[in-house]
């Protein structure tokens, strides 16, 4: 770079940056970074790096931030009264800019860090509240009524069940009810495991608004689960002389079988502008994570202000809970003792024949049928991906290799609805032994005898994912087996796998998913509403309690205004639609 020498004169002072060798007998450095003058921006500290852009350095970058701060810097307001600060020993908002960009130590650079996380915390816990206080000053339309005759018919409904329900199902249902009294709507989030019986506590739900003449609406987001839910929901709510009916893509009903209906059930075709619904009173959004903002509020529009349920078996660890939900009130259903839980293996390259033929031996003796779960539909072309294994060529390789003497069957999200429609009834008929299949078995399917499960690439799924994945089979309360194939595995994976095969609680396996891959990974999906921390961390649960308490003591002595409000109008832009 001959330029270089133009800009240095003799007898300048220059301070440079840059890795110490030992070359040809004597040390020399190899310069990264030099500058000329006193103000030094990006030597002889420690400096930052940002995420950098074509044709945008972190050089660039640095000198543009160190001009606006000089410039700007004196303007930046703080957002917090004194006594918070002070009491939870933060510095204040300029120094924390300033500081988080150039820092002359590790320690001021941490304070600023701690800082920022504190704003961000603060803020996104502001904006739930403020959300959750505009949701309570609404008023319903139909108050439903919990007289003494439906408490009656309820307690009938409940001994006609073919079990007993657990003391989790029970309080849920109390506290579903008990909101659903009230002329405030109900805004109520059900979590619960695969197989914790959140669909039981929605029937109940819907059985109540039936009881009170008010219809009710329940989205699911594939066409599998919601078919399971009508055939599930027609069981237990049809000898109690409710009428249900099915809206999906494939099954349409008439618009006067739906005004008759007192429960609807349906996919995304329930977001259809023809469709209108009268008399609607609950709303319920099955594995809501797998719906997007403004489709939940089309539903939720549908009707007039109507009680919102929200159902999912994805486990949400409490520190995003506190932080995202806390807009929500929640109820937790406890995972029911299986007499057998499942056995989870981590199978070396190696090891992979045996396992083979020990299912093999499996499916003659016992019955059980399998799923094997790929990543991928097709073999993408790019290099990182060729070692994932696509669903296609998988079954290929196992139907007319592995598995000859038996059948076998391809299930992916590319096929039509009628298509998987028909696979999954043929499976649970037992006309096929093992099911090759994406990960949309995820959610919605519920077979008895399968009874064994293949998770292949399994390093390349969140813990939460693998343990919904886990969660389909050994339903028939038989013994059950997954099996975690890998391709490359590193030790990081590999210690990630093993916590997996030891642990069978979601909400651990939640917390600690959280942990090592962060709170994209945790649902499987990057939603729009959700926030992309830049400084806090959601497993942080210290800061997120003492942002809770500063919170408290803020509404209860300050107004939300100056520079405050403006964050918090910017940042609501982005979670106000939040359910």
């Amino acid at each position: 770079q001959p330029y270089i020498l133009r800009n240095i004169k003799k007898g300048e002072t220059i301070s440079i940056s840059g890795k110490l060798k030992f070359f040809r007998g004597s040390y020399t450095i190899q310069v990264e970074e030099f500058e000329k003058g006193k103000s030094l921006i990006h030597t002889g500290k420690l400096v930052a790096i940002y995420p950098e852009r074509k044709g945008i350095s972190s050089k660039v970058l640095r000198e543009k931030i160190f001009y606006t701060l000089k410039k700007y810097g004196s303007t930046i307001e703080e957002i917090f009264p004194e006594e918070i600060i002070s009491f939870n020993d933060l510095i204040s908002e300029k120094e924390a800019y300033f500081q988080i960009h150039f820092p002359k130590n590790q320690k001021e650079a941490e304070l600023a860090r701690k800082r920022l996380a504190f704003d961000e915390i603060f803020l996104l816990q502001l904006s739930s509240f403020l959300i959750k206080k505009a949701w309570k000053d609404k008023k319903v339309k139909n108050i439903l009524k919990l007289s003494l005759k439906i408490k009656e018919k309820l307690k009938k409904f409940e001994d006609s069940l073919p079990f007993e329900l657990r003391e989790t199902q029970k309080k849920a249902i109390e506290e579903i009810l008990s909101d659903m009294s009230r002329d405030v709507p109900m805004n109520r989030f059900l979590q619960g495991e695969v197989g914790s019986g959140k669909t039981i506590v929605a029937a109940f739900a819907m059985y109540f608004a039936h009881l009170n003449n008010l219809q009710s609406v329940l989205m699911a987001p594939t066409e599998i689960l919601a078919f399971q839910h009508f055939q599930t929901l027609s069981k237990l709510l049809s000898p109690h002389n409710v009428k249900l009916s099915l809206q999906t893509r494939t099954h349409k009903t008439t618009e006067k079988e739906l005004e008759e209906s007192d429960v609807i059930i349906g996919t995304h075709a329930l977001l259809n502008k023809t469709l209108s619904f009268k008399r609607v009173g609950l709303v319920i959004i099955d594995e809501q994570h797998r719906f997007g903002v403004k489709q939940r509020a089309t539903l939720k529009e549908k009707a007039t202000i109507p009680h919102l349920l929200t159902l999912t078996a994805t486990p949400i660890p409490r520190t995003i809970s506190l932080v995202f939900y806390n807009q929500l009130d929640i109820s937790r259903l406890d995972f029911p003792d299986r007499k057998n839980s499942v056995k989870t293996y981590l199978i070396p390259q190696n090891k992979r024949e045996d396992a083979y033929e020990w299912i093999k031996k499996q499916i003659r003796t016992t019955g059980s049928q399998v799923f094997i779960i790929c990543p991928l539909i097709e073999e993408s072309e790019k290099e990182s991906m060729k070692q994932v294994k696509a669903a296609k060529k998988e079954y290929e390789h196992l139907k007319n290799k592995v598995f000859k003497e038996f059948n076998v069957a391809l299930l992916h999200g590319k096929m039509s609805s009628k298509e998987k429609k028909k696979i999954m009834e043929e499976f649970k008929e037992k006309k096929w032994d093992i099911l090759v299949s994406t990960s949309v078995v995820e959610v919605g399917i519920d077979i008895k005898d399968a009874n064994i499960m293949i998770i292949e690439t399994a390093e390349r799924y969140g813990l939460s994912q693998l343990h919904q994945l886990r969660g389909r089979i050994g339903r028939g309360g038989n013994k059950a087996y997954c099996f975690l194939f890998t391709e490359k595995l590193s030790e990081k994976s590999k210690k990630r796998l093993n916590y997996f095969v030891k642990i069978n609680d979601g909400m651990k396996l939640a917390e600690l998913d959280l942990r090592l891959r962060g709170p994209g990974e945790t649902y499987g999906f990057r939603q729009h509403g959700f926030v992309n921390l830049k400084a806090a961390s959601l497993t942080d649960f210290k800061l997120i309690k003492k942002s809770q308490a500063a919170l408290r003591y803020f509404l209860t002595h300050h107004q939300i205004k100056g520079e405050l409000k403006k964050r918090l109008e910017a940042i609501n832009l982005r979670l106000v639609s939040r359910d």
